[in-house]
């Protein structure tokens, strides 16, 4: 009964352990994935129209400056975020995330 026991606890972790490397592998490829097309999306602007790729990343500015403002700040009494104010928030807690996520992830993708 031991052995099948200690079979059994081997074989869990064995399991669990390569179960967490495949997901950091994965976590990994799909961070760089994500770093490769935004470097793409830039370059392929930045190619069609200096202007207004300068002109668009004003406004992306813009706007999450305006949901960061909105996320932190306590809203009106009795008023939940509406229109404006929740989209400005959301696009500012995703980009936040995304960039936390390649920070995480991203950092041991080796790119030339």
């Amino acid at each position: 009964m031991g052995v099948r026991r200690v079979a059994k606890g081997v074989s869990d972790f064995l399991v669990e352990t390569v179960g967490e490397v495949v997901a950091e592998v994965l976590l990994s490829l799909l961070a760089c994935a994500v770093l490769g097309a935004l470097v793409l999306i830039a370059h392929l602007s930045w190619s069609f129209s200096p202007r207004v790729t300068l002109a668009g990343a004003g406004l992306l500015s813009l706007a999450l400056a305006h949901g960061a403002w909105t996320a932190f700040r306590a809203p009106a009494k009795g008023r939940g975020r509406r229109g404006l104010a929740a989209v400005t928030s959301f696009g500012f807690l995703l980009t936040a995330a995304t960039a936390a996520y390649l920070l995480f992830y991203a950092t041991g993708c080796d790119c030339p």
